[in-house]
């Protein structure tokens, strides 16, 4: 999987050597590999790594108005407040996890300033702070592939990615045009 990405590697190295802190940001198709290649990227640079999914919307923010919004799934505002500014500056990251079983913020996380952060995550290249980034990446995956993935990895919640959640990424990535403002983007449909 990692020679794929080499590309990326290369970027990153390079910018390592220009700067005291980076960020990639790595948005995408669900189940195109996007907690994955966070994952290789920590192996490989010891970095921190922070999931979008720690901040989905609470219960109470979940209204017709704000599910209706592109990218509206996400509680951007406490993004943008909790991470975005040490992200930018290279200082401290500090935030509570949205906890899906248990439908509130739970435990805090504490990220410690290193050289390389990354996000992963749908909606973490929104239009609120897509220019916090040094590196913006996007995975995609072709439907079928996409939906083979989400059935072997997920077959309880598998009605609802298609249903709900694909469509609601999909406006997402169409209204503020996700890929094209990708520095890179990788194919992973051939990757299983």
């Amino acid at each position: 999987m990692s020679c794929g990405f080499c590309p990326l590697f290369d970027r990153i190295d390079e910018l390592m050597q220009q700067k005291k802190h980076v960020s990639v940001a790595i948005d995408g198709n669900s189940a195109a590999g996007k907690s994955s290649l966070a994952e290789l990227l920590r192996s490989r640079y010891h970095c921190n790594v922070i999931s979008m999914d720690d901040f989905f919307l609470q219960p109470f923010q979940r209204t017709p108005d704000r599910l209706a919004e592109p990218g509206g799934n996400i509680d951007y505002e406490r993004f943008g407040a909790e991470v975005i500014p040490p992200l930018e500056t290279g200082g401290a990251i500090s935030y509570q996890v949205y906890d899906c079983q248990i439908g509130k913020l739970s435990r805090t996380i504490q990220a410690a300033p290193r050289p390389l952060c990354v996000i992963e995550g749908v909606y973490s290249l929104h239009p609120r702070f897509i220019d916090s980034y040094d590196i913006k990446v996007c995975l995609c995956v072709d439907a079928e592939e996409q939906r083979r993935r989400l059935l072997e990895r997920n077959p309880e919640r598998y009605d609802r990615f298609i249903n709900e959640w694909i469509p609601m990424e999909n406006r997402y990535f169409e209204a503020f045009q996700i890929f094209a403002k990708c520095d890179v983007t990788f194919n992973t449909s051939a990757n299983n």
